[in-house]
């Protein structure tokens, strides 16, 4: 062996005391720059709290300036939600700012725009049904209370976040709607207005006179006291149905379903007795069978029955 030469167990030897070496200078150099980072860390997490406290104060604040105003309970949360999004992105960046000295303003918004655009493919229902809350909530109709009907579901509107809607069925059950499938879908306001108007069809028999019981109906139906008479009633004979001749009834009333649940029962039972009182008849469904041979009715003289 020449000398200067090394045996290869020496040199792994030497290897694993560089890495060794390495990683312990490396971990110094951790432990110092966290060290030094620590005032940093301290004056980051106090921004921090002052961000909580003032975002904390200023919806108490926009709550005492919009509750002297008639606006929208649900515009009421977007502002609130808004005004302490605002004061929370400022925080955050100047909470950075000082643990990064390096990283400015601009470097920041610019490096949260790649960022939103990454994070918006990602999350891309997810904001859709943040946007589609912002913009339900800034729209003039469907209020809390207001009962409501899209896609199947019907009931009572109670809450709006922005994410969801808090929709209460008809049968007690809650239920969580998208937003966005309130904000790209056809929405029924039932209750957009205190009265709406409701109908029911009414038949009468073939032998009936149609004005006279045109005239019954209708003074049947004025005579209710949950129908708004100063609105009109209507009655439109229908059609020609297999045993009767149809009338559709048509009146104003409460807009809610109890009302119009209500409204029916009266007007229903207010029709049948009006109609009995005239003696018009309220036919049942007629069935008329015909023979291409003669039906014997009875036995022929001679002829036994068993």
């Amino acid at each position: 062996m020449q000398a200067g030469q090394t045996t290869p167990a020496g040199e792994t030897y030497d290897q694993t005391v560089n890495t060794f070496s390495t990683l312990q200078d490396q971990l110094v150099d951790m432990a110092e720059g966290f060290i030094r980072a620590l005032p940093s860390l301290a004056i980051a997490l106090v921004i921090l709290l002052l961000t909580w406290i003032v975002a904390k104060f200023a919806v108490r604040i926009a709550d005492r300036l919009t509750g002297k105003t008639e606006i929208r309970p649900s515009l009421k949360n977007l502002i609130d939600t808004v005004v302490k999004l605002a004061i929370w992105i400022v925080g955050l960046m100047v909470a950075l700012i000082v643990v990064m000295p390096g990283m400015t303003p601009a470097g920041l918004i610019a490096g949260l725009g790649i960022g939103a655009v990454a994070i918006g493919f990602a999350f891309q229902d997810i904001f859709e049904n943040f946007l589609a809350g912002v913009l339900i909530m800034l729209r003039e109709k469907m209020r809390i209370g207001d009962v409501i009907e899209c896609e199947g579901i019907v009931g009572k509107v109670e809450h709006i976040t922005l994410r969801e809607t808090y929709v209460r069925k008809l049968s007690g059950e809650v239920t969580l709607v998208p937003n966005s499938m309130l904000f790209k879908n056809p929405v029924e306001i039932l209750t957009d207005e205190v009265q709406r108007r409701h109908e029911v069809v009414a038949g009468v028999s073939y032998d009936t006179d149609l004005d006279q019981a045109a005239d019954v109906i209708r003074k049947s139906v004025e005579s209710c006291e949950n129908v708004d008479a100063a609105k009109g009633v209507d009655v439109f004979a229908q059609e020609f149905n297999s045993s009767s001749i149809d009338f559709k009834v048509r009146w104003w009333s409460g807009s809610k379903p109890r009302d119009m649940w209500e409204s029916r029962d009266k007007v229903v039972r207010a029709i049948k007795r009006g109609l009995d009182d005239a003696g018009i008849e309220i036919p049942f469904p007629y069935i008329t069978h015909t023979f291409k041979e003669r039906v014997p009715m009875g036995s022929e003289p001679g002829e036994t029955v068993e």
